[in-house]
């Protein structure tokens, strides 16, 4: 990631609109600030979230609260919880899919 025309910025999470985007099952609500060609969000999924796609984005991602499991296209699952997460890159090899049965709260960059 080449992080380019980004200065340095104070974020006001909590003054944040949150954006609804319904899944193929649940909702996530995002908090979403983008400069430059960087996205950054704290992400809340509700309960029996599953993502409506497989995403090609590339992102960093934590786990702030809860549980989140992300399937991989080629079959492999990984769940994360409290403290952990993953980074993949922005490219078709790596397609992946968010769900959650319990909810789950993150923090991702891309």
């Amino acid at each position: 990631m080449l992080m380019e025309n980004i200065p340095f910025t104070v974020i006001d999470w909590e003054a944040l609109e949150k954006e609804t985007h319904p899944g193929k099952t649940g909702t996530s609500h995002w908090k979403k600030f983008e400069q430059g060609n960087l996205r950054t969000r704290i992400v809340t999924y509700s309960a029996h979230f599953q993502s409506d796609h497989w995403c090609l984005r590339g992102h960093t991602l934590l786990v702030i609260e809860g549980e989140l499991t992300i399937d991989l296209k080629d079959g492999r699952t990984f769940t994360f919880t409290k403290g952990c997460g993953f980074q993949v890159g922005d490219d078709k090899n790596n397609p992946h899919l968010a769900r959650t049965e319990s909810g789950a709260k993150v923090f991702i960059i891309d």
